[in-house]
Order: structure tokens, then sequence, then C-alpha cells
């Protein structure tokens, strides 16, 4: 029963951890095809941080019935019963404690100064690109979460052709 309980666990812990993210490389579904407002600006300052996990209640449920089932089957139907209590109360904060480690994130603080001087200071995970202080870049936000990316090169604009 033990082996079923670990292999419960891990799936509730895999299913858990693609539930949600601050990833800069992930973008919502929601926000597909949608404009976003772009601004110029500079980093200042970046630091890591730790993104605490969410403790939506899913994880205590599950193993709160994963324990109260494998509590269940112990001993005769007076002793099933307490140990099923048990095995739900000791399940459901083991399942907390799961979803809560399984949804944390390292993530970074990065604090940007805009063209206009103001300063800004987004968490966002980790992604694929680093940032230094000096480093230009620009803050998209799109539904109201703004996210952190490098300024592409821009190309001078061409000279018109004189007609002389």
């Amino acid at each position: 029963m033990s082996k079923l309980m670990t292999s419960l666990a891990l799936a509730a812990a895999v299913a858990l951890s693609a539930c949600s993210t601050t990833s800069p490389d992930v973008v919502q579904r929601g926000d597909a095809q949608r404009m976003a407002q772009v601004q110029d600006a500079t980093v200042l300052n970046v630091r890591p941080v730790v993104v605490d996990g969410t403790q939506s209640g899913i994880g205590g449920v599950a193993g709160g019935v994963t324990g109260a089932i494998a509590g269940s089957t112990v001993g005769g139907r007076r002793d099933g019963q307490v140990a099923g209590v048990l095995g739900a109360v000791a399940g459901a904060v083991i399942g907390n404690a799961i979803e809560r480690s399984a949804t944390r994130e390292d993530a970074l603080e990065i604090i940007v100064q805009l063209r206009n001087g103001e300063r800004r200071s987004i968490i966002q995970a980790k992604g694929q690109e680093s940032f230094n202080s000096g480093d230009p870049v620009v803050l998209v936000t799109t539904g109201g979460k703004t996210r952190v990316t490098r300024a592409p090169a821009v190309q001078p604009a061409a000279a018109p052709a004189s007609n002389g």
C-alpha cells in the first residue's frame, strides 16, 4: 500500500507543478494575439527571489482522500475507521506541503528605470534571458501582467532620398 501512496503523491506533485508559472518564456493562452503595451527601460538592479508556492487546497484534498483510503485498510472495522481519519488528516497535511513545494519558483526581482525617470520593480520567474545593471530592456504589459525582456536592437531609419 505504501507504493500506491508514494505513486499517488508523486503524480499529484507532477500535476500540481504544471498548474502555474510566472515564467517570462510562457505566455498564457488568453494573452496570445493581444496587443501589449511596450515601454523602454534600463536595468538598475537584479536579485534572486523565491515565489512562494500556492495552497489551493487541491493537494490537501488529494492527500486526504489518499490517506483515508490507505488508513481504512488497517486492522478491523473500528481500527480501520480510526486509522482512516488519522490517515486523512496526515494525508491532507502532506498533500498541502507537496502542493506548496511543487508550485514554488526561483525568480528574479528586476528593478528598472523608465525613460521618463520613473522606477519600477517586476518579479518574474527565471527565464532564458539573464539581466545585468545597465542592460536595455522592454517591459511588455498584457492583461495587467508585465514581463521584462531584452530590448531588440533598433536599426536607424533610412534617410529619405533627396530629389536634387
